[in-house]
């Protein structure tokens, strides 16, 4: 399956997700790990789609995801920025664009090792909590107890 950038971004803005994670991390400077990553899930009946994502862009991993969905992700900071870039280049068109927008700011941060301070993380935080998340309340509490700690 030979894949065109414009068939890439009608996919991503169907079925695709810019999403990040926050964890506890003591090893981590702040005491937090800042996990960006996009995703696209499908049925296993479609799973040569993943795996022709992953021929297009060259790089990411296609595994399970849940029961009978699997996933095409990226976590790496360096693929992440070329995913950033082709998204920039090729935009998306549906209100996807805005978090997408949002969610290269957080990754080119992260790239800048600003996640590494408190007021870094903080300011990604507060970003993320702008951005479509299902479950925005252990970011919210990350923050307030960061707020606490700097005043």
């Amino acid at each position: 399956m030979d894949l065109t950038p414009d068939w890439v971004v009608g996919f991503v803005d169907g079925e695709g997700c810019f999403y990040v994670g926050f964890y506890e991390h003591p090893e981590m400077t702040v005491g937090y790990q800042v996990l960006p990553e996009f995703r696209v899930v499908q049925h296993y009946k479609d799973i040569k789609v993943l795996y022709s994502l992953k021929r297009f862009f060259g790089f990411g991993v296609v595994r399970r995801n849940h029961e009978d969905r699997y996933e095409y992700r990226v976590r790496k900071i360096e693929h992440l920025i070329k995913i950033v870039e082709f998204f920039e280049k090729h935009p998306l068109k549906t209100s996807k664009n805005i978090n997408f927008k949002k969610f290269s700011k957080i990754v080119r941060m992260v790239e800048e090792g600003k996640h590494l301070t408190k007021e870094g993380l903080k300011e990604i935080i507060r970003i993320s909590l702008q951005m479509n998340r299902e479950n925005k309340e252990k970011a919210k509490r990350i923050l307030e107890k960061l707020e606490r700690e700097t005043g």
